[in-house]
């Protein structure tokens, strides 16, 4: 029987599979992440713990094929969209991917409160299949999802030319075990978690963009052994943030929240984290400064003159060339270039940090270091190179947006190496 016009129009707008998705790993991944929750979430999910893990972490994928799945894959601030692209490709803007975030793990959250654990499962599949893709080394280059660009810069082999590479840098039957991991709770509420989660799920971005080049060098090699071995990096990353997202909605949603994890989650180091401004997670030139050097933002490093990473110190004495203590969790950055963080609404109470310049590097230098909330000033304070670091403790329980800055105040530019210190988020004791 010959094709009407409109079936062949709708078979071209759908989405090869191989185009938006890892495929056969998504039930790799998601059944590994779901043999590390405990029992009794593994009791809770029942008989939809199996076609979670061969069915519903592939629901954004088959939204034509299976329309009575679809509204598990769909939201309200897109209607009409069937087919939602930002449920497999990251978007350049942190909100948008924190909105797909909160949006299914609110609505799965809900529908175990209402004894709907086939719903909630369904809307997890969904999270599953979100996390997944954006920590699939497929998905890792913003704007060049099927590597043409990429293969102008890494000539393919002869084997390997004018084929799209999306499809052979994640296809493939993996073997994916992160037996021994301990799930994380990421928040006691939506909001929490959800915002959490985006942070986590950075980190399975940055790993997977580690493996991609590898993969693609492998297969233009024909080396499957190298290809297998960098996939599996990237997806059991995956399955340990999949976990993590599993464990923390099935807990919100029965309430069983263990003292403990609530306690880890009374403050958050967030001097790791990527702020707005690194859009996609990496700073674009706009993002460069000048002084003390040309470059941008370092997370737990400062560099001298812009080649060297050295640790972060501080002098942390009122005395000039009192104590010097050196920090882990920081950020050296320069001067006129804001730094902007998202913070989830609620639930953070009090930021603290203490802000610098380098105790060896910035003798010579002054700084102002400026924080602010929703664009509106909160503390100030100018810090001499030769004096102590000044400590910032402020209320930001109404805060959205966290704004660090830092401004040259007239001595040598050249030895502006600044720092803001521990930045911590805190809720109330």
């Amino acid at each position: 029987m010959r094709r009407s016009r409109k079936a062949v129009l709708l078979a071209l707008l759908v989405p090869l599979p191989s185009a938006f998705g890892w495929g056969e790993p998504h039930e790799a991944i998601t059944k590994a992440a779901l043999d590390v929750l405990p029992v009794w979430q593994q009791d809770l999910l029942g008989r939809e713990r199996g076609p979670l893990a061969t069915d519903y972490c592939l629901i954004p994928d088959h939204v034509f094929s299976n329309k009575a799945n679809a509204r598990f894959a769909a939201m309200e601030s897109k209607p009409g969209e069937v087919y939602i692209q930002s449920l497999h490709l990251p978007s350049a803007q942190q909100p948008d991917n924190l909105e797909t975030f909160r949006y299914f793990s609110g609505r799965a959250v809900a529908a175990l409160q209402k004894g709907k654990t086939g719903d909630a499962a369904r809307y997890m599949g969904t999270i599953c299949h979100v996390i997944e893709d954006f920590g699939s080394p497929s998905h890792t280059i913003p704007g060049d999802n099927q590597f043409t660009l990429l293969q102008q810069f890494l000539p393919p082999s002869e084997a390997m030319k004018d084929k799209l590479l999306h499809g052979p840098i994640e296809d493939g039957t993996l073997d994916v075990r992160i037996s021994g991991y301990h799930p994380q709770l990421l928040g006691i509420t939506v909001e929490e978690a959800a915002w959490r989660l985006l942070h986590r799920v950075h980190e399975g971005i940055i790993n997977a963009r580690g493996t991609t080049i590898p993969i693609i060098q492998a297969l233009y090699a024909q080396d499957e052994k190298g290809v297998v071995t960098n996939q599996l990096k990237a997806a059991t990353k995956d399955a340990q943030v999949v976990a993590d997202a599993l464990y923390t909605i099935l807990c919100l949603g029965t309430k069983k929240l263990e003292p403990g994890e609530q306690t880890s989650l009374k403050t958050v180091a967030i001097g790791a984290f990527f702020p707005l401004e690194a859009a996609s997670l990496y700073y674009p030139q706009t993002q460069f400064f000048s002084a003390p050097y040309w470059g941008f933002p370092h997370s737990g490093v400062i560099l001298k003159e812009g080649k060297k990473a050295v640790p972060l110190k501080l002098n942390v004495d009122e005395k000039s060339g009192g104590l010097i203590e050196q920090f882990g969790n920081g950020i050296s950055v320069g001067m006129g270039k804001p730094l902007s963080f998202l913070l989830p609404k609620g639930v953070y109470t009090k930021f603290t940090a203490i802000a610098g310049l380098h105790a060896e590097l910035g003798a010579k230098g002054r700084v102002e270091f400026i924080l602010r909330g929703d664009g509106k000033p909160l503390a100030s304070a100018i810090v001499d190179g030769t004096g102590p670091a000044h400590i910032f403790e402020c209320d930001i329980r109404d805060v959205s947006l966290l704004q660090l800055a830092a401004e040259s105040r007239g001595k040598d530019p050249q030895s502006n190496y600044a720092i803001w210190a521990d930045p911590v988020l805190a809720k109330e004791p």
